[in-house]
């Protein structure tokens, strides 16, 4: 958490000493708002994200050619926060946006439409929208072959993304293929700590969930909390998921005061974090309910 907010602090600053020396609508103001909105993102201070990243954009399309990059950039910005949100049609919209500019500013197997197509896949994921999702990150996924080294981070991101889509379909051999890749690729790359892996963990725990093997579940869930204990702020929307999922697993085995335990703990998180309209919402209330009419 320190470190976000030096970060922010550093920011800031900058913002203020620039917007003394230089004209209201500089590009550099611009690059100042953006940079304190992915802190505020990495902290899960969502709302405030936004707010950084919209006037980045406003000032953007003031000086910045139509289909500059940099205008790309910031609608995938905006479509994360609104993807966080919950908010699944203004996150395609903006992503389909910046992939729009893209197509036309970058060449055709730059990095950043793999990332633009990694984010429609998303989307289309949590809409449940499977097969349109896993086109999208297979897109993504030969893009990165072709323009990243082969253990690059951006790679695992995409066999996890993936994952995710094969979970979804009940496609668990291919899901759990799909998220040990991913793993492969970030112990190489990534640090002992990195939420990345947290994320891994926890998708792992998932599949290994769904297929009633609670004990190597509950496993990969722990491990993946322990990381983001250490690697994210305390009401961090991430930590919730962790405990929901620890949660559930111990509602599938029938441990209901676990259970009970887990979900209050991923809902104080999530009623700090989230909007009050956030899809996490009212499904941790509903499982608080149910486990209290077992005990």
């Amino acid at each position: 958490m320190g470190e976000y907010l030096k970060a922010l602090s550093s920011h800031e600053r900058a913002l203020e000493i620039k917007k003394i020396a230089l004209p209201p609508n500089h590009p550099d103001l611009a690059s100042s708002y953006n940079n304190i909105g992915v802190v505020y993102h990495n902290m899960g201070e969502y709302s405030k994200a936004l707010s950084s990243y919209e006037r980045s954009l406003e000032i953007r399309k003031i000086v910045l050619p139509p289909n500059h990059p940099d205008l790309a950039s910031s609608y995938g910005n905006i479509g994360n926060v609104y993807y966080n949100m919950g908010e699944y049609s203004k996150a395609l919209s903006s992503h389909e946006r910046a992939l729009e500019i893209q197509k036309v500013a970058l060449p055709l197997n730059h990095p950043d439409l793999a990332a633009s197509y990694n984010n429609i896949g998303m989307v289309y994921n949590n809409m449940g929208e499977c097969l349109k999702a896993l086109s999208s990150h297979e897109r993504a996924l030969g893009i990165k072959k072709i323009a990243l080294l082969p253990n690059h981070p951006d790679l695992a991101y995409s066999y996890n993304n993936i994952g995710l889509v094969y979970n979804n379909m009940g496609e668990y051999s291919k899901a759990l293929s799909s998220y040990e890749r991913t793993l492969d690729i970030q112990n190489i790359v990534l640090p002992l700590n990195h939420p990345d892996l947290a994320t891994s963990y926890n998708n792992i725990g998932l599949v290994y969930n769904n297929m009633g093997e609670y004990s190597k579940a509950l496993s990969s869930y722990e491990r993946s909390l322990e990381i983001r204990k250490i690697a994210l702020p305390p009401n961090h929307p991430s930590l919730a998921s962790s405990y929901n999922s620890i949660a559930l697993v111990y509602d599938d085995m029938g441990e209901c005061s676990k259970a009970l335990s887990y979900y209050e703990k991923a809902q104080d998180i999530w009623k700090k974090s989230l909007p009050s309209n956030h899809p996490h919402i009212a499904p941790v209330k509903r499982n608080i309910d149910n486990v209290k009419k077992k005990m």
